[in-house]
């Protein structure tokens, strides 16, 4: 089975977003079911946040695992900006724990780019790790200076992973974020690998290269763009699917191994980048 190492440990590239669950009552016992359905069939990596619902996605997030070993699961949540300093953070992720049911997180990730120093932000998340409230940190919606700056700093190299938009119709990272992450062993978290079930208008499901990749792999397009996210086995993605069939599905295209001319024709169609881009925030 493909495994991505993550803070030091080797997990499923694929894992399970939780961004919009958790806030509608009615829909509670489908979501969970979906978070159950793909740890069921392999997936390990969970991502949440603070800011999801104001705690709903968490909260729902530790109904959904208490079946489960902790030792199996592999636990992400977000801190806001805002609650980013020494005397905030340690609160807000003590909430996270408690709304979560458990002791500890395996990553814990600082959301997006705070008014706050970020020397400020790793000397709370470092002390959090001693504590043993968190395995490991890292970020999330860094742009390749922003990492720049954070990798020159003293406790920097301790960054586990950037959790950042990425997908077959959005790769602007593949120019100089991707390479600068690869070059110092951080592994990619992608969310909207699938750009939001291709509701961001760029028509993926309707390309007739991608049906047909889909067709010959036995699988759906879906599948294959989840595949193409994962290629070079140092990323790990994060579909968010409230439907048991999807998760399933999406857990399954870690099957998928995209041959040489299947990625040549995709980057035909959808070139790598020639020049840097602004980073895409959802």
């Amino acid at each position: 089975m493909k495994t991505v190492k993550m803070a030091g440990r080797e997990v499923p590239p694929i894992g399970l977003g939780t961004w919009n669950m958790g806030d509608e009552p009615r829909k509670f016992d489908q979501e969970v079911e979906a978070i159950r359905a793909g740890l069921e069939h392999g997936a390990q990596v969970i991502d949440t946040a603070e800011m999801y619902g104001n705690g709903n996605s968490e909260s729902l997030v530790g109904h959904a695992i208490k079946p489960y070993k902790r030792d199996d699961l592999f636990l992400v949540s977000k801190v806001l900006p805002n609650h980013a300093s020494k005397k905030q953070l340690p609160i807000s992720l003590d909430q996270s724990l408690k709304r979560l049911q458990t002791d500890y997180l395996d990553l814990y990730l600082l959301h997006w780019k705070s008014s706050i120093s970020i020397e400020e932000t790793i000397e709370a998340l470092q002390q959090a790790k001693i504590q043993g409230k968190i395995k490991a940190w890292g970020v999330s919606n860094f742009d390749v200076n922003d990492m720049t700056a954070l990798l020159k700093l003293p406790n920097g190299h301790h960054c586990a992973t950037n959790q950042v938009c990425y997908n077959l119709a959005d790769r602007g990272i593949d120019f100089d974020l991707v390479p600068l992450m690869e070059e110092n062993n951080i592994p990619l978290m992608a969310y909207t690998p699938v750009a939001r079930g291709d509701r961001l208008g760029n028509d993926l499901t309707k390309q007739k290269v991608l049906i047909d990749m889909a067709n010959k792999y036995n699988a759906d397009v879906f599948q294959v763009l989840l595949a193409w996210c994962i290629r070079n086995e140092q990323t790990i993605a994060i579909p968010q699917s409230s439907n048991v069939d999807h998760v399933i599905n999406n857990v399954k295209s870690t099957r998928i191994e995209l041959a040489e001319e299947d990625l040549a024709k995709i980057d035909t169609i959808y070139p790598k980048p020639k020049t840097s881009q602004p980073l895409t925030v959802w």
